[in-house]
């Protein structure tokens, strides 16, 4: 088939080198009501699930193979690199999702996609769909106020993702009575996630509180012996609490994704 094809009726506007997720649906009910042929929907299906950009090979199946689309890492990409994945992504679903970004490249992106929106706090740098509907509940937790960037990384990845996120910050162990006024919101939830620095002891804590999942965040956050979130990972990993997974020192985008899923799993079964 020659070029791309506008289907009557259809919700995804089919491009060269990409199908999504609602795309296929499309494809197939276009085919079942007989609006496209079997050949012009085998040349749709059969077209190459990522686009070559030379720079850059964008994986447009993502969301049809694991149900989350793919995310760019904005850190260390070279402007022009950067500005170009936004555009192509942003034209290929309406909404893109980018972690670890610079006011610098926030600016930069901007004069492609006046839209964009820009998070300083948790540095992620997203377009997203208007009138998202978000379900299920993920508690994300910090010891403290320091740990709040990391915190906000793992919510934000949730949120749009498509999960309601509750933010309960500044409860840590020093203070374990912060943590006490809150834990009925906390226990409701399908999966916690707990960011801390300095000793990591929050993650352990709430595993003994909450019968759902926590995920816990190392965070940077500490004096020297802290050895930049060494010690709160080796405590976490170390826990004797159950339940408790951990991801990677500041990788509040794994908590956020892997909550997700959680909170996916625990919806379908609700």
């Amino acid at each position: 088939m020659g070029g791309a094809r506008r289907l009557e009726g259809s919700r995804g506007h089919y491009r060269k080198g990409s199908v999504t997720v609602l795309e296929i649906r499309d494809i197939l009910e276009q085919l079942k009501e007989g609006a496209i042929t079997v050949e012009e929907a085998e040349g749709f299906l059969k077209r190459q699930p990522f686009e070559e950009l030379g720079y850059a090979k964008l994986d447009m199946h993502r969301e049809i193979r694991s149900g989350f689309p793919e995310v760019i890492f904005c850190s260390g990409k070279p402007d022009e690199f950067l500005v170009s994945i936004y555009q192509r992504m942003f034209e290929e679903r309406g909404e893109v999702f980018g972690t670890r970004a610079s006011e610098r490249q926030y600016e930069l992106v901007r004069q492609a996609l006046p839209q964009v929106e820009y998070d300083a706090v948790s540095r992620i740098l997203k377009v997203e769909k208007p009138g998202k509907v978000r379900q299920g509940k993920i508690a994300v937790c910090t010891a403290g106020t320091a740990d709040i960037p990391v915190a906000e990384e793992a919510a934000q990845t949730a949120e749009y993702f498509g999960a309601k996120v509750e933010r309960i910050f500044d409860v840590g162990v020093s203070g374990i009575h912060r943590l006490l006024s809150r834990l009925d919101v906390i226990q409701e939830a399908n999966c916690v996630v707990a960011a801390a620095g300095m000793e990591g002891a929050l993650a352990s804590v709430l595993g003994g509180l909450v019968s759902n999942p926590v995920i816990a965040v190392p965070t940077s956050v500490g004096y020297g012996a802290s050895m930049n979130g060494l010690s709160a990972l080796l405590t976490m990993i170390n826990s004797c609490a159950n339940g408790v997974a951990v991801v990677n020192i500041d990788n509040g985008y794994g908590a956020g994704y892997l909550a997700t899923q959680i909170n996916r799993l625990a919806e379908r079964k609700g």
